[in-house]
């Protein structure tokens, strides 16, 4: 991969009205993964990681609305969800938790769930045998 790419995320049409509230739409959603970095905007959050710091992809899903819809941290792990899809979503792991649920960066979470619109696409980058460590 030698350029950006690109996703947008999947949105369930009964969950629109709720996540535009917050500021979620599909215009102020994106993944983008580089070389070099992951960033994902979803709505007024943000997480970014150096791609070095990526782990590893895997599917999850399909949520309850409960544990999917918005933004939510798991009680289990600690782990980040951006979700606007019961659908199916990516886990993406961290060598080193990223902050990006809150403004100030206090949590930190060893994963991201990310209910992207290509989530086997996402996958295979992520998880290309030239990319492992």
């Amino acid at each position: 991969m030698s350029h950006e790419e690109e996703f947008g995320f999947a949105f369930e049409e009964r969950y629109r009205p709720l996540l535009a509230v917050l500021g979620i739409r599909p215009s102020t959603c994106r993944l983008t993964l580089s070389e070099e970095v992951l960033r994902v905007r979803f709505g007024p959050w943000v997480v970014l990681s150096p791609r070095h710091n990526v782990t590893g992809a895997e599917p999850s899903g399909p949520f309850s609305p409960f544990k999917a819809i918005g933004v939510r941290v798991s009680m289990a792990d600690g782990g980040l969800t951006f979700g606007s899809s019961t659908t199916q979503g990516v886990c993406i792991t961290f060598r080193r938790s990223v902050s990006g649920s809150e403004p100030l960066g206090v949590l930190r979470h060893p994963g991201l769930t990310v209910t992207v619109e290509d989530p086997a696409r996402l996958i295979g980058l992520i998880t290309a045998p030239s990319r492992a460590a």
